[in-house]
């Protein structure tokens, strides 16, 4: 038997290609379906033998098997290498009386089988990729209705196979989604950085000059500055916190505003853009209130958004904001706002599109007039904000009108808002910045100079570390990204090494969700965004100083799950750490080659075998590091944000380790 000429299915080749499709998921699909299925094969035929197998070009493995002990055999002994090449169940009564079966091993000695039932695994496609068998040591004969039992297990066992499939398509596709928010968030933070970096700047001396004697008119003119500096950063924040709009997080800032002035100022600032053979008009209604209460930045953003475009594409004629007060009521108004103008206009088919996020009227518009798209895509999330609906009028080649209607509260109480002016009742402390750009160096050293505090600069971790080891300082301000080393890994140095616990504020430019609160853990005290304010700055210096300080603790090993194993098992906890302590390292040391090598198979092999020593120590915040790092590695990209969370491994894997010496030695 064992030499007769092995039969194969007439469509093997593809029988094994789809096979193969099924082999990665039912390594991972769940075992209880299989042995579910198993047992109730066993108990519906009243059998001690039921198993489900697949077969492969050589041999024969079980996913599900009832007594039998083994988990692979040779296909050529096998008694499916016959059921494969049938569609339907294969039932042997009594396999002494087959001639096929009666010399086999298994029937003559070995499992001593006697009956034996074979019911093919049929793939939706119609291939055969494995079995679902019944056998006994007695002869038998199904009835009826176990027959018909095998086949419905059957079909729920491909049917577990099929959603399987389906679920790792669903889970690739989700990998896939959550590397393109990954992507996203990398580009926003570098974008957050880059623009918010000299915006600083910008912003910072504007307030230090507007704090200078300057005459009317210079006054006038840093006022406007000031103005179109704050609304520029309203800007940035919501094209780079995109998440935030798609995700509702977007809410009005309800205060009472001068809506005229508001108004004329928009015009004012956009009026320069105007071309000579352009008019540009505001035209406010005499019955328009003076204060109305409402949001006035997202005002400002709307209104700059659609009189901007509004310029940019009108070569000749007019351009005109129109505001009129349609009713009145006890307690609020109902304003309508128009931007009409003469340009280029829209095509009727593309009206349509054009609030949709990066795109434009026209295919050739963004090569003509330049823009990224998301102008108007904010318009119509900002007017919406306000119960509202942004619509449009236009004809190619005539013109085009946006306009929308908005209720305003009128104020309860009109009082003028006071200046805020920083005010320092904390001494003359000596402040340690460490920050790399020579703008933002200068900007913060004129405001800490200004509010009577002693300054010393470095321009990245390494040299902060420095500094802070020779001299005494009372608080240090710590730029987040710089080179060398950056804050955070600066801020886990001070704390683990350095044993030091003097307040550090994060001053950063990235400015995203989430960096707060990652900040705090790091080991800062306070957070202050890029632009800042001086009254901002001083009070997050006062709050950072007030903070009651806490000694840093880092991540350690949880072993109550290897102690409650080491009661069962002695010696277990003694071989586990041991076997910890003396490969980590150099799996560690391995890992940092492969992501600086951008050895992305050795990263995730790597990574593979240090995740099992992470979840033996629970090191949960660990794992969630190491995944990120995996994940890259599946995307074949690593960036900035890879290296610091492989510093972060590395830091607290040291740590562990020393700990983990310690406690043997003790």
């Amino acid at each position: 038997m064992r030499n007769a000429p092995l039969s194969m299915p007439h469509n093997e080749s593809e029988r094994l290609d789809i096979l193969k499709r099924y082999s990665n998921m039912l390594e991972t699909l769940s075992e209880h379906a299989f042995d579910d299925a198993t047992s109730l094969v066993s108990y519906i035929c009243g059998v001690p033998i039921s198993y489900i197998a697949f077969i492969n070009e050589n041999r024969q493995w079980f996913k599900s098997e009832i007594g039998l002990g083994f988990s692979i055999v040779p296909r050529e002994i096998t008694f499916s290498r016959y059921t494969i090449m049938d569609s339907t169940l294969v039932e042997i009564h009594d396999t002494l009386l087959s001639e096929r079966f009666k010399d086999d091993p298994d029937v003559k000695g070995g499992l001593k089988i006697r009956f034996y039932a074979g019911m093919p695994l049929v793939t939706p496609e119609g291939y055969t990729v494995g079995v679902l068998c019944a056998a006994d040591h007695e002869p038998r004969t199904l009835n009826e209705n176990q027959r018909r039992a095998l086949h419905i297990v059957a079909r729920h066992v491909i049917t577990t196979m099929e959603l399987g499939i389906k679920n790792s398509e669903l889970h690739g596709q989700k990998k896939i989604a959550e590397s393109a928010i990954l992507a996203k968030e990398s580009f926003l933070a570098n974008m957050s950085h880059e623009i918010r970096t000299p915006l600083n700047a910008v912003i910072g001396f504007t307030e230090l000059l507007a704090g200078t004697q300057l005459d009317k008119q210079q006054r006038v003119f840093v006022q406007d500055v000031q103005t179109a500096g704050e609304n520029l950063l309203l800007i940035v924040n919501d094209i780079l916190d995109l998440s935030k709009i798609e995700s509702g997080g977007l809410s009005l800032e309800l205060q009472p505003f001068n809506l005229k002035k508001s108004l004329r100022h928009v015009y004012d600032l956009l009026k320069v853009k105007a071309t000579d053979g352009v008019e540009f008009n505001l035209f406010l209604d005499a019955e328009l209130p003076e204060i109305i209460t409402g949001d006035q930045g997202r005002l400002n953003q709307i209104m700059v958004n659609l009189a901007g475009n509004a310029l940019k594409f009108t070569a000749e004629g007019e351009v005109t904001i129109s505001v009129k007060n349609k009713g009145e009521t006890e307690d609020g108004y109902l304003i309508r706002f128009s931007v009409k103008d003469t340009g280029i206009g829209i095509p009727k088919q593309h009206l349509d599109t054009i609030f949709e996020r990066f795109r434009q009227g026209q295919e050739d518009t963004t090569r003509k007039f330049g823009g990224t798209g998301l102008g108007l895509s904010i318009v119509k999330e900002l007017v919406e904000l306000h119960n509202s609906k942004i619509q449009v009028k236009s004809r190619e080649g005539i013109g085009s009108e946006f306009y929308f209607t908005v209720a305003y509260k009128k104020p309860a109480k009109i009082k003028e808002t006071p200046k805020i002016l920083p005010v320092n009742d904390l001494g003359r402390l000596k402040i340690l910045l460490l920050e790399d750009n020579r703008l933002n160096q200068k900007l913060a050293q004129n405001v800490i100079e200004g509010f009577g505090f002693e300054i010393d600069t470095a321009e990245n971790g390494d040299q902060g570390i420095e500094l802070l080891s020779e001299n005494r300082y009372d608080l240090v301000l710590m730029d987040l990204q710089m080179p060398v080393r950056d804050g955070y890994q600066t801020t886990r140095y001070i704390r683990g090494e350095l044993k030091n616990e003097i307040p550090i504020i994060a001053m950063t430019a990235h400015s995203l969700a989430g960096e707060q609160h990652r900040c705090l853990n790091a080991g800062m005290d306070g957070y202050v965004p890029k632009p800042f304010k001086q009254h901002e700055l001083l009070e997050a210096i006062k709050q950072a100083l007030k903070k009651e300080r806490r000694p840093f603790i880092p991540i350690k090993a949880d072993l109550s799950a290897i102690e409650q194993t080491d009661l069962v098992k002695p010696g277990w906890k003694k071989e586990v750490t041991s076997q910890f302590i003396l490969k980590a390292p150099s799996e560690l040391k391995e890992l940092q080659r492969a992501v600086y090598q951008k050895d992305f198979r050795s990263v995730l092999q790597t990574a593979e075998q240090l995740q099992v020593w992470l979840h033996l120590f629970l090191l949960k915040g660990l794992s969630m590091e190491l995944a990120y790092i995996e994940e890259q590695a599946h995307k074949k990209e690593f960036t900035a944000e890879t290296a610091d969370n492989l510093d972060i491994l590395h830091c607290n894997i040291q740590e562990i380790i020393k700990e983990l010496q310690k406690e043997k030695s003790d």
